[in-house]
């Protein structure tokens, strides 16, 4: 390693730090500030050039004193120590610990930069997991391997959604559960302390890394927290064959401390202000989930994304739609109703489900299941349209079993409590149940196979 250091800095603005006179810098490159007041400040290299290099500073240049500031290239990538004892610790975003115990002392470091997988190595997400959430098992089953986000809105229940799931996600031909790597981005201090308190209280703590950036710290070290989390997740997946699941939240704050960096770097604002690689910087990320060839380990991740005025057109959501396989889309109309979890079923989507259920995944009738629900709750809210139109008095008959099913639906499919762990076999069982009220004519979707080993005549 070959230490520079410099006393040249000759600008701060926004996080970030200009340094000139330093040749032969490279990108990506370590750097420790030394203040005025002898304090030290973490950074890393984001633009070099012959005359003059670009840091970001994570603590932020608030006080600064330029003439005594000293720049030192440590001439090594921000790396991270990994080791199994990294499961039941909290970190920050460069891997320092938060919960008042020693550092990870391992001779194996990493640096967390990372890469997308390699396609080539690739290999098809499937196996079903079970989330013991009947809106995402039953109709957007998520599989090993996958990336799923969770799209919410200001003040929907995303960290308690995400919280059960955590808790509750498993394989069902496996005995073992998943490892969990939680990375939170500008959290509140609440927020934090929930997390942990759920983690705690449900004994999954001891498989859970958290990494942890609140709303007071840093911005820029959201840019750096998510990378650390998938680093630790690639050694626990691909290291000690573990499967992981990686929960991001929030990525608009990720994605907010992005677009105030690239605007303090003067990079050319694309949509709302954001910077034209929003795309490619996001997929860096998500392209670091899934499984690899003669590899027992995986990575699923499901990201939580807020849309601000609850738009799903806003750039963050939209551009995470293209790159990941699916949303789970929570809706402000059933969490005013007292819904949980407010999972709107229409817009949710799980591309890669039907390569994970079926006679040998969940149950042969799973997959017919699933479009014969969708079907008759697309009729159902097309009935509840008519009804605000011309009243339920006015429907027909065969209306009003549309009616009575999707408040049926919402209340009991959709809602749930949240401690309630539905096995598959009691979701694929419940829509039955509620499948029962129509005539079998009227279950056009289902193999006659299907009707006679589920329906029960009775309930129509």
């Amino acid at each position: 390693m070959s230490i520079k250091e410099y006393r040249t800095a000759v600008e701060a603005r926004g996080g970030l730090l200009v340094v000139r006179h330093t040749p032969n810098i490279a990108f990506g490159d370590r750097v420790h500030i030394e203040d005025h007041a002898g304090h030290i400040r973490n950074g890393q290299v984001i633009r070099a050039a012959d005359d003059e290099v670009l840091i970001l500073v994570f603590e932020g240049t608030d006080d600064l004193d330029l003439e005594n500031t000293w720049v030192r290239f440590l001439d090594e990538p921000i790396e991270i120590a990994l080791s199994p004892e990294i499961l039941g610790r909290e970190f920050d975003g460069l891997g320092v610990p938060r919960d008042g115990r020693p550092p990870v002392l391992s001779s194996l470091r990493r640096p967390v930069g990372g890469s997308a997988i390699n396609p080539a190595a690739r290999t098809y997400p499937r196996e079903f997991i079970q989330t013991g959430i009947a809106t995402i098992d039953g109709l957007n089953s998520l599989v090993r391997g996958q990336k799923l986000p969770i799209f919410s809105g200001s003040g929907l229940p995303h960290n308690r959604l995400a919280a059960q799931i955590v808790r509750q996600a498993k394989l069902v031909d496996e005995s073992s559960s998943f490892s969990i790597v939680f990375a939170a981005m500008g959290v509140s201090y609440a927020d934090a302390k929930f997390f942990r308190d759920e983690f705690a209280n449900s004994g999954v703590l001891r498989n859970v890394v958290m990494f942890v950036n609140l709303a007071d710290d840093p911005p820029v070290e959201r840019l750096t927290l998510p990378r650390t989390a998938l680093t630790a997740a690639e050694y626990l997946a691909y290291d000690l064959d573990r499967h992981v699941l990686v929960v991001l939240t929030d990525m608009t704050n990720y994605a907010e401390a992005l677009r105030e960096v690239a605007t303090a770097k003067g990079d050319v604002p694309a949509r709302k202000g954001y910077p034209g690689y929003l795309y490619s910087d996001l997929a860096e990320l998500y392209e670091r989930c899934g499984r690899i060839h003669e590899r027992h380990g995986s990575i699923t991740m499901m990201p939580v994304v807020s849309m601000p005025s609850d738009d799903i057109t806003h750039p963050i959501p939209d551009l995470t739609g293209y790159i990941t396989e699916g949303q789970i889309v929570l809706s402000r109309e059933l969490h005013n109703q007292g819904v949980y979890p407010p999972v709107n079923i229409s817009p949710s989507l799980s591309r890669l489900m039907k390569d994970g259920i079926g006679k040998d995944d969940t149950r042969e009738d799973h997959p017919r299941v699933a479009a014969q629900l969708y079907a008759l709750y697309a009729r159902a809210q097309e009935t509840r349209n008519l009804a605000s139109i011309i009243g339920a008095d006015e429907l027909s008959e065969r209306d009003r079993r549309y009616l009575t099913f999707a408040d049926a639906f919402d209340q009991r499919f959709v809602g749930q409590g949240e401690t309630e762990d539905r096995s598959i076999e009691a979701t694929l069982n419940l829509a039955w149940e509620l499948m029962s009220h129509f005539p079998r004519d009227m279950l056009t979707r289902l193999k006659e196979t299907d009707l006679a080993k589920y329906y029960r005549e009775s309930e129509a």
